[in-house]
């Protein structure tokens, strides 16, 4: 009777397990691991397979589901307001409020202000650093924040590096909805005078909910996120990927790193602030190392951890320009790991979003290969949306197209390479050569298909040409031509887009056309150079109404293409000089040294000249 007792008082207890374990998800099942029961749970992303998190739970069972990931971030963000509350009910309350308005202010500031605005804040914060230097000695642990630079980090080792401990200062300027609230609530003046905001270590409210120990970087990634990630609508162009890394970057401390190296280098660049742009400097091979570990491992290698932050990294290169062949070597690497993850992988979240965002650069480095790309199947064409996550725009069905074109690259660098070699007979060239042919003409068919589907009939609009005002203190190049009947150069009018999204997808597809008409050798049916020299006016006369309207750096999304439009032109002529004024404009308002080397690197045509 003891025994049965006993065991009767087990049953319980070990249903209660039986149960806990048929709640968990498949994956962690299989694995046997602890699951945490939120949608996608901890393990399934941590290994990089959220869309593979699934519940065998009936909908009868609500006690049984599992709770959403957004409802659990609001849970959490609820127990961090209540904790926040009890450690202000606590006393200094105060002084913490006017401490957190201080700093929001000065973070809209910097994320919203025009640029010569912030050049100034950050001149006024200059000098006030200055005259504090001059009259005491600024200890250690109060180093201002424009003291960050590698110097700061000397006594400390690459994992003990911190930012803990910036300070802040400003001079109080007239900026519009920037001025001190306690002090124009009292009626004194405040524009003459000075004030200093302190960032201490045990500072309650920071503007970050998840690193209270690095208030400031939260602004310089804000900053990043708006210049990289703009929040723009479907008729912009989707550009979501990098700010949703961001909501994220609190799980991964590969991704908070690469976050603050990029961040720092790229404000410290835009404000023309050298210490600041070398302290991010500093940070990157620190992440490049973590990130080579994360490779090397089987499981991380497929994490959405490691693939938000190579492409991180790509953003890094654009700013910073590392290496001649940084850029394309990010590109390539990006591209291999969504190969390895598998079109699955795909469908949802961040990964979809830096799938189908970029994926004009996966295709794009694959005709720089000029080699067979990984999205030539059926699979890669619909999988990633089978979820309805986002939806297919004539950009997607434009480069369900360009996909087969690196590999007619190749075939036609085979075919040259075996008539100067002469390895192969007459007979085996011509049918090589007719079904490369073939292919050529069938793809020109349907690219010339997809063009009357979605741009003749485009709702929006059709596609102007007109003047666009010239302001005095933002002026653009002009673009000068060739008039091909006259030989003569003209000044054709810019060409003005019912959106952007059209805009971007017109100078992709005559990038295109222009890559595709270097290979097209055939009889008859191919494009006349009248039409490749239109194609690449198309590209360079679109290139003003994208830079006066795009948001942020979207400018990135036309550099294949603008690249592909100064191959067309010939040297010395005043086509390039007018790209060359552009690539240095774009260089130095949007602090991309990518654009100041005229991109060598993005040359679909081995041993073309920078």
């Amino acid at each position: 009777m003891a025994d049965q007792g006993r065991g009767e008082g087990q049953n319980p207890k070990g249903k209660k397990t039986a149960t806990r374990q048929s709640r968990s998800c498949r994956v962690c099942r299989l694995r046997k691991v602890k699951c945490d029961r939120v949608k996608p749970c901890h393990a399934c992303c941590a290994h990089g397979h959220p869309s593979k998190c699934v519940y065998d739970i009936g909908p009868d069972d609500d006690e049984a589901q599992p709770i959403a990931q957004a409802e659990e971030i609001q849970n959490l963000r609820n127990e961090i307001k209540e904790l926040r509350t009890r450690i202000n009910q606590q006393g200094g309350q105060e002084a913490r409020t006017r401490k957190l308005a201080e700093l929001e202010r000065l973070f809209q500031a910097i994320r919203s202000e025009p640029i010569d605005v912030v050049d100034n804040l950050v001149g006024s914060i200059r000098t006030n650093r200055q005259d504090r230097l001059s009259k005491a000695t600024v200890k250690r642990e109060n180093l201002p924040l424009r003291m960050l630079t590698p110097a700061s980090f000397d006594d400390k080792d690459d994992d003990g590096e911190t930012l803990e401990g910036w300070h802040l200062v400003r001079s109080r300027k007239p900026y519009s909805g920037f001025s001190d609230s306690h002090s124009s609530s009292s009626g004194s003046g405040s524009s003459s005078s000075t004030d200093s905001i302190t960032v201490d270590e045990d500072w309650s409210g920071p503007l970050s909910r998840f690193a209270p120990q690095k208030p400031m970087l939260d602004l310089f990634i804000q900053r990043f996120v708006d210049a990289f990630s703009p929040e723009v609508d479907a008729s912009s162009g989707h550009a979501g990927a990098l700010r949703a890394g961001a909501e994220i970057r609190m799980f991964s401390p590969l991704i908070s790193s690469a976050y603050d190296a990029v961040s720092l280098t790229f404000f410290g660049r835009t404000v023309k602030d050298p210490r600041i742009e070398a302290a991010g400097i500093k940070l990157y091979p620190k992440v490049l190392r973590s990130l080579q570990e994360a490779l090397l491992d089987p499981e991380r290698s497929r994490s959405e951890a490691t693939l938000v932050t190579v492409t991180l990294l790509l953003a890094f290169e654009s700013i910073e320009r590392t290496s001649d062949a940084g850029v394309v070597a990010h590109v390539r690497g990006a591209a291999q790991l969504i190969q390895h993850r598998g079109p699955e992988n795909h469908v949802q979240g961040v990964e979809h979003l830096l799938f189908a965002e970029l994926r004009p650069y996966w295709v794009g480095v694959s005709l720089v290969d000029r080699k067979p790309c990984f999205m030539d199947n059926d699979a890669w064409k619909n999988i990633p949306w089978s979820m309805g996550t986002t939806t297919k725009d004539m950009l997607h069905y434009l480069i369900d197209l360009v996909v087969e074109i690196p590999a007619l690259l190749g075939e036609h660098d085979d075919l040259v390479a075996a008539q100067e070699s002469q390895i192969l007979g007459k007979g085996e060239l011509r049918a090589k050569q007719a079904r490369l042919w073939n292919a050529l003409s069938d793809l020109t068919n349907r690219f010339e298909q997809w063009k009357r589907k979605h741009v003749d009939t485009y709702p929006g609009g059709p596609i102007k040409e007109m003047e666009i005002p010239q302001s005095s203190t933002d002026p653009f190049p002009i673009f000068r031509c060739r008039d091909l009947r006259t030989m003569k150069i003209v000044e054709p009018p810019p060409l003005v887009y019912p959106d952007l999204r059209l805009l971007q997808t017109m100078c992709f597809y005559y990038a295109i056309r222009l890559i595709f008409s270097t290979i097209d050798d055939r009889p008859e049916g191919t494009v006349s150079m009248p039409e490749k020299y239109q194609f690449a006016c198309g590209i360079t006369r679109s290139l003003e109404d994208y830079l006066r309207r795009a948001p942020g750096n979207m400018i990135n999304r036309l550099a294949f293409a603008t690249r592909v439009a100064w191959e067309a032109f010939p040297p010395g002529g005043p086509e390039r000089e007018f790209m060359g004024q552009v690539f240095n404009l774009v260089e130095k308002r949007h602090s991309l040294r990518l654009w100041g080397s005229f991109m060598p690197e993005l040359t679909t045509r081995p041993g073309s000249p920078p």
